[in-house]
């Protein structure tokens, strides 16, 4: 299977920094430093954007759930796993322009199935964004037998979704595994007893930051 590609600057984002840079380059050249300054801020913040720092887990607990995506809590309930029928824990992070978009896997367990739907592009911050908007659920089982779902969500500005897992791979607790590009969510289904370790309005980090513990 080929690797998620993982230097510091995300390699999905290099097309758009490259570009960038060099508009701001030929403004500064043929117009001036003032007229170049807004593509030099731009450059700025797509060299932010598409960070993809290394990260590495606050807990080895082999039951903890491990955040899969830089961002805000904005969903912690017991609700319906929509992609296998059963009652879940729920846990979304929001993800704004400012984070990190690169995903990492929140356990260690093999990928059963990936399922991609299209969809709309509302405001992933709303809860209906989790079945209306284009989406990319990726279903896994841990050693154990424990079932998660962990769904990449496309945003109000995002316009793709990638993931680089596939069926019957194992990845490591932490393992970098998809992008999403400008602004999105994850939602992630975990057994109904599992224990919630967060809060709505908490912040977290991918790969590094404990949402939950299975039971």
């Amino acid at each position: 299977m080929k690797k998620y590609p993982h230097p510091i600057i995300a390699r999905e984002g290099w097309p758009f920094l490259a570009g960038s840079l060099l508009i701001a380059l030929l403004l500064h050249l043929l117009v001036g430093k003032w007229a170049a300054l807004p593509m030099w801020l731009f450059s700025v913040f797509v060299l932010q954007f598409f960070r993809d720092p290394p990260r590495t887990p606050h807990s080895t607990d082999a039951n903890a759930v491990i955040s899969p995506a830089d961002g805000r809590v904005v969903v912690v309930e017991q609700t319906t796993d929509p992609y296998r029928n059963t009652p879940a824990l729920k846990i979304s992070v929001f993800m704004n322009v400012f984070n990190a978009h690169s995903q990492r896997s929140p356990v260690t367990g093999v990928v059963e199935e990936i399922r991609y739907f299209p969809g709309a592009f509302l405001n992933a911050a709303l809860s209906k964004a989790s079945l209306e908007n284009e989406r990319n659920a990726m279903l896994m089982q841990l050693d154990s037998g424990v079932s998660i779902t962990v769904v990449q969500v496309a945003g109000l500005i995002a316009r793709r979704i990638l993931c680089y897992a596939k069926p019957r791979q194992k990845l490591q607790v932490g393992e970098r595994y998809g992008f999403i590009r400008f602004g999105s969510r994850l939602d992630v289904y975990l057994p109904p007893a599992a224990h919630a370790a967060v809060a709505i309005g908490d912040k977290v980090s991918a790969g590094a930051s404990v949402l939950a513990r299975l039971s």
